[in-house]
């Protein structure tokens, strides 16, 4: 991990630039410029809580109140789906980072991974804006506890960045020499998005669920990031250390294992593009 900060350190100045194109495309020639990072997740807010608060009548309410005092699902939402939505979209883009920069990687070298972590990182400036006016409204709401805890959360947000990185490392890679992978990865995070609980409650989930369903949660890593950032900023406690423990060790380890893959595939990259 040390050599690999180094690293990006040694190309800082490319990786700025790269971010800072990423950043400026992102919303080029957008009337409403990045407001849409703001309008995007509160569209999607709106509907899930119509969906399955009202229509599906989804419960929330744990057997013990949260320390927070909140019951509101809009907020419960928005906890687990402003992360989700950044793991989703670092990867996604970092998927197609290589194919859609094909001409650059011909011209001239430079670490390829770079290339993907402005993505990554890009990502990380929009995220960080959400979740900025995302803590506004808990405190508008008098959840004063996910300020303490806020340390904490940013801390799951690296950690988060750093999955995306790792997984966004390998597919990358892959996507050069197996194309069909990018329609796969939209199919899949269809999926790993309800399969993880964001728009219900993981602990009231409960024998609504069948077993296998529930070892299958317990087994997503996205769930313990979930649970993570809904306990320092819905719940107003600390997470627990299993649920970080998991997290963080499978972010990491995804990291490495994705770094890995990318460092034997780099070589014939050019080629292949």
């Amino acid at each position: 991990m040390t050599a690999t900060i180094a690293e990006y350190r040694s190309h800082r100045e490319l990786l700025s630039n790269l971010t800072l194109r990423e950043l400026r495309s992102k919303y080029k020639r957008s009337v409403l410029g990045w407001a849409w990072s703001t309008i995007n997740p509160v569209v999607y807010m709106v509907v899930y809580t119509v969906v399955f608060k009202y229509f599906m009548h989804v419960k929330i309410e744990p057997k013990v109140p949260p320390p927070s005092g909140l019951n509101v699902y809009a907020l419960f939402l928005l906890c687990a789906m402003l992360p989700f939505s950044y793991f989703q979209n670092s990867v996604l883009g970092s998927l197609t980072s290589l194919t859609s920069n094909s001409n650059l990687i011909k011209k001239t070298y430079f670490p390829r991974e770079l290339l993907p972590a402005s993505t990554v990182i890009a990502n990380l400036v929009s995220h960080a804006i959400e979740m900025s006016l995302l803590l506004v409204a808990l405190l508008a709401f008098g959840d004063w506890r996910a300020l303490v805890y806020l340390p904490l959360t940013l801390v799951f947000m690296l950690l988060l960045a750093v999955f995306a990185l790792g997984l966004g490392l390998a597919l990358s890679a892959l996507n050069v020499y197996f194309r069909d992978i990018e329609h796969f990865v939209g199919i899949l995070f269809l999926v790993w998005f309800f399969m993880t609980p964001i728009v219900y409650s993981f602990d009231t989930l409960g024998s609504a669920a069948k077993p296998w369903v529930v070892d299958l949660l317990k087994v997503n890593p996205m769930t313990d990031a979930t649970l993570c950032f809904r306990n320092t900023l819905y719940n107003g406690t600390l997470p627990g250390w299993l649920e970080f423990g998991y997290f963080a060790a499978f972010a990491i380890g995804s990291f490495f294992v994705g770094r890995a893959i990318f460092n034997r595939l780099e070589g014939g990259l050019a080629e292949e593009l």
